[in-house]
């Protein structure tokens, strides 16, 4: 067991099991030995890649969906540009290089970014540093006005509870120790769970021996960002994998080196996703005010902000290995048996706004 594991060891015996949210974010976020805490876990040399690290024409996209967001806005004078969750910075890197084409949006967007790594921040410091961004703890802190919001592959991380349905009742999946009391073991509590009440609607009368996932920070934020978004006008783009309709099953996963990890083990060495419900956050920011878009597989989506015809315009000019790299990172983004289908794209916005590019099917209720 490792450090973090000897922590979290000690914290069951002296105050009982944790909650998989707890487990997660001690895993991630813990301020000495936390996974996003103490590394950059992006690329070959880390433990996942992300669409921008595999495409550049993936963030110019994404700057140009933005720019034709602000248009449907009315070109508001000033408008925050956010990303929660930036990794590197390569994605607005390359979404601020594309607005080229786009000055007037370029001028009147102010930069922030959401990010509790400090890694990262170092990284997209000095990505980002000619654009003069501003760093957040949370959104709670952007400042007011219209906004426009980026997040790739953020949900994914955000802490989820899982439930497990029993005969007459949902309880907790908790971890605790095993019976020698040496390592990490998951369990499931014997009393009913005060959760279940954000298990979806469609799902609470499930079969016994059912799990479902619970998002409780996402739900949150779809709720926060919704009534912003209703207020002061704007739209919000989110890019994650998951499903489209809620759905009972186990998907949280520990990834170490692009290798599927043990979730309990080495805590705070292996990034702790699982699959978004797409369906549950765009619910609770409609319930708040927001409209929802989609959501609509990645890969229609950058087919219809026209990936085809950039990757045509960067083959013309590319050496044969450039060339390479460009078909095999666009096929990887649009194949269905890769990331195409499996990842999903949904929008949220100020209810008075027209659909957005790419999305123009709303999610029904």
């Amino acid at each position: 067991m490792n450090e973090l594991g000897r922590l979290l060891a000690q914290r069951i015996r002296a105050t009982g099991p944790l909650t998989i949210a707890e487990f997660m974010t001690e895993a991630l976020l813990h301020p000495r030995l936390g996974y996003y805490t103490t590394r950059d876990p992006l690329g070959a040399r880390g433990d996942f890649v992300t669409a921008p690290e595999i495409s550049q024409v993936f963030g110019e996209l994404i700057g140009l969906w933005c720019a034709d967001a602000w248009e449907k806005m009315g070109c508001p004078a000033r408008v925050i540009l956010a990303e929660l969750g930036p990794g590197r910075g390569t994605l607005m890197a390359d979404a601020l290089r594309a607005l080229k084409v786009a000055p007037a949006f370029r001028r009147a967007l102010a930069l922030h970014l959401v990010e509790a790594s400090p890694a990262l921040r170092a990284a997209q410091r000095a990505a980002l540093a000619a654009a003069e961004p501003v760093w957040h703890d949370s959104l709670a802190t952007l400042p007011d006005g219209p906004l426009i919001l980026v997040a790739n592959e953020f949900l994914d991380a955000l802490p989820i509870r899982q439930l497990v349905r029993g005969e007459h009742a949902w309880h907790e999946r908790v971890v605790t120790l095993d019976a020698a009391g040496e390592a990490l073991a998951f369990a499931v509590d014997a009393a009913p769970s005060a959760a279940a009440a954000l298990v979806p609607a469609t799902l609470r009368e499930a079969p016994p021996g059912s799990l479902s996932e619970i998002r409780p920070a996402a739900l949150s934020l779809a709720a926060s960002l919704g009534a912003r978004l209703r207020q002061q006008g704007g739209i919000a783009l989110f890019i994650d994998y998951g499903h489209g309709a809620s759905a009972c099953g186990d998907t949280l996963q520990a990834l170490r080196r692009h290798q599927h990890h043990a979730v309990l083990a080495a805590p705070g060495e292996a990034d702790l996703t699982a699959h978004v419900d797409f369906a549950a956050f765009a619910a609770a920011a409609r319930e708040a005010g927001a409209r929802a878009w989609g959501p609509a597989p990645q890969s229609g989506f950058l087919a219809a902000l026209g990936m085809a015809a950039r990757a045509a315009a960067l083959l013309a000019r590319a050496t044969p290995q450039q060339a390479a790299a460009i078909e095999s990172g666009c096929r990887r983004l649009l194949d269905p048996a890769e990331m195409g289908t499996l990842f999903k794209v949904l929008a949220l916005a100020d209810p008075t706004l027209p659909a957005p590019a790419g999305l123009a099917e709303e999610h029904a209720p």
